[in-house]
């Protein structure tokens, strides 16, 4: 029986965290037998931001970065199809097509273009633009599921309504596909409570030092007015049970230093042998993975594109 198709990737922008471990890059391990996989690196939607357009060699480093985390992470390429977006040149094309099918009204519900508005940003087309290359990274691959974090959520939403009204137009070109978003770790908390992000300057890292590990967990903020530091058992669900939780919590109750002790252990746990992983990957092997990732990735998106070209007319 064939497999269903997952699809789903990041953006390399900073350090990984372990809210991006356990927010996304953990579900593409844990589904990589269950779905024929794709994962990508989506280094073109790095270039919205002011700080990438200006430290071109910092995405460099960034892009080499996330594909070494996803492998550091558990993700197999002879499981998962792993490339990078930029490689797959139809991936900006069939975002233009779709754009031409969509309007400025429905763009301008997208939560990233109301956040730069509500904060009266400089707004690029790029940034305006997003959810239509999003859409295209994709709808391009046919995937049944989309494993996303709950704020990517809408994401998926606008592909969906974007293979519904090319559809519509044109014929049975798209499949729709299905968010599925990991229970319990849908947001990630920070150590300032709120979500982890690299924006909010209050993330763990993924493959930091154990020292710094342990800096972070220690300047998690903390409720003076309760015995359970809220903050850290949120974070600290992710690493253990909760059932053997709730008794070290009761049993540490309002010693906050020694609970937050206990979560950086745990962290270290799970985090050193990515780590070591992480570290021992080769430059040859990294460019060998996206490489050989990019030529199967290129095999469906040309395809894809001779019958989207076809539909649309272009085709003469």
């Amino acid at each position: 029986m064939q497999k269903k198709r997952l699809l789903s990737g990041v953006k390399p922008t900073g350090r990984p965290h372990i809210g991006n471990y356990f927010g996304a890059i953990k579900q593409f391990v844990d589904l990589q037998d269950e779905y024929e996989s794709f994962v990508l690196v989506a280094d073109y939607h790095a270039l919205t931001t002011l700080h990438s357009q200006k430290n071109p060699a910092e995405v460099r480093e960034s892009i080499k970065d996330v594909a070494r985390t996803y492998l550091a992470a558990g993700i197999d390429p002879n499981k998962t199809t792993l490339f990078q977006q930029s490689m797959i040149h139809e991936h900006t094309e069939l975002a233009w097509i779709f754009e031409c099918l969509t309007t400025m009204p429905y763009l301008m519900r997208a939560h990233a273009f109301k956040d730069a508005e509500a904060k009266n940003k400089e707004i690029t087309v790029g940034t305006f633009n997003y959810p239509m290359l999003m859409a295209a990274d994709i709808l391009m691959y046919n995937p049944d599921i989309v494993p996303v974090g709950k704020d990517q959520q809408q994401h998926v939403e606008y592909a969906r309504d974007t293979a519904e009204k090319f559809n519509n137009l044109y014929g049975e070109t798209f499949k729709v596909p299905e968010h599925i978003i990991l229970e319990g770790v849908a947001t990630v908390p920070g150590i300032d409570g709120q979500k982890m992000s690299k924006s909010y300057n209050n993330t763990i890292p993924l493959f930091g030092t154990k020292d710094e590990i342990s800096k972070a967990v220690m300047g998690i903020v903390t409720d003076s007015g309760g015995g359970r530091p809220e903050n850290v058992y949120q974070i600290h669900k992710l690493f253990r049970a909760e059932d053997e939780l709730d008794a070290l919590y009761t049993e540490k109750e309002g010693n906050y230093k020694e609970l937050k002790e206990a979560l950086a252990e745990d962290i270290e746990v799970i985090v050193a042998p990515m780590r070591e992983k992480y570290q021992s990957i080769t430059y040859e092997e990294l460019t060998m993975v996206l490489k050989q990732g990019a030529e199967k990735a290129r095999e469906h998106a040309a395809t894809k594109m001779v019958d989207v070209r076809q539909r649309v007319g272009v085709t003469i």
